[in-house]
């Protein structure tokens, strides 16, 4: 079989991707033979203003994702803050799943769900972003026959994003974004062959997780490691692949090697906060105390709490230390 092109366009941005969205939609023709469904990395709270950015940046019309909404051409469906956007029977679907990579809505859900729908028929666009977030996506959306384009890295405000997807995919092609629409365009009205659908157990079962109505926890496929889930501490599944790691926990918060790293650097700086704050409140009741015992002239309490606040000011200093260096990375890794 054959379809006439590839009619499902899916479109991951996260820091620095406003503006190239912008202008990548700007950039594609009222009579686009495609669909386009988009993830932005955004905060859970408030609403987005994101449709209606894209709405006026082009002849497409743009809105928020509904769901069971029927896919169709010449239409932009926007991921909704704090919704995992995907797809499945040809329709958008919408689910507070868990998060993947630290962020709902995250790319590789969609990519994922992409690729297990339409195989062949998707093109995947990766624009400006942290991180690697969209490189497991880009990887299934290519292993089932679709096409891979990044945003030229030296045009990305922020390049781990388009960066980690070559790393997964290393046909991917990078361009700027003007001809990214070009490509997009062209992608849409070549005839592709639908023939060989791949299909892959473990991703088919991710998917049905997050489009369940109960999900149930069970153990993911791979290896129990001793790390525990940066988001709800449960045990972590490492799951290998030829070219990374991929860590899941029994709840299903799923998370790349460079997105682990930065969640748990974030867990290790919210420990180290807290032990701040409990030796900085220790200081001030030693303080206290020993402000009691010189008015009372008790010299061996006075003597114990001098001392007490001598090694808890050095303990402090050694925290304060420590948090100064734990940092996220603000870009993704080199590949090995």
């Amino acid at each position: 079989m054959e379809a006439a092109g590839r009619d499902v366009v899916v479109v991951a941005a996260s820091a620095g991707g406003v503006e190239p969205l912008r202008t990548l939609l700007g950039e594609l023709p009222a009579d686009l033979p495609a669909a386009v469904l988009v993830v932005l990395h955004m905060s859970p709270q408030g609403s987005s203003v994101l449709a209606d950015i894209l709405d006026r940046a082009g002849p497409l019309k743009a809105a928020p994702a509904q769901d069971r909404e029927i896919i169709r051409p010449g239409r932009v469906y926007v991921a909704r803050p704090d919704f995992h956007l995907l797809m499945s029977d040809g329709m958008v679907r919408m689910t507070r799943g868990p998060q993947h990579n630290g962020h709902r809505p995250a790319a590789d859900p969609l990519f994922v769900s992409a690729a297990l729908d339409a195989g062949a028929r998707v093109a995947a666009v990766v624009l400006s972003g942290t991180l690697d977030d969209g490189a497991r996506g880009c990887e299934a959306i290519y292993k089932h026959g679709g096409a891979v384009a990044v945003q030229d890295l030296a045009e990305c405000a922020f390049p781990g994003m388009p960066r980690a997807a070559m790393t997964a995919v290393p046909a991917a092609r990078a361009l700027p974004v003007r001809e990214l629409a070009r490509w997009v365009l062209e992608q849409s009205r070549t005839p592709v062959s639908t023939e060989d659908q791949v299909y892959d157990n473990e991703m088919e079962r991710e998917i049905q997780q997050f489009l369940s109505e109960v999900p149930s926890l069970g153990d993911p496929e791979g290896e129990l490691i001793a790390f525990s889930c940066p988001e709800c501490n449960g045990p972590i599944y490492e799951q290998r692949s030829a070219t990374t790691s991929r860590y899941v926990c029994r709840v299903g918060h799923a998370w790349s090697r460079d997105s682990m790293m930065n969640a748990q650097s974030d867990a290790v700086e919210r420990a180290l906060w807290v032990a701040i704050q409990r030796l900085e409140e220790r200081l001030r009741v030693l303080e206290r105390m020993r402000r009691s015992a010189e008015e009372r002239g008790q010299q061996l309490s006075l003597r114990y709490f001098h001392e007490e606040q001598e090694r808890t000011s050095e303990a402090l200093s050694t925290i304060r230390m420590l948090q100064s260096r734990i940092g996220r990375n603000g870009d993704t890794l080199l590949a090995d």
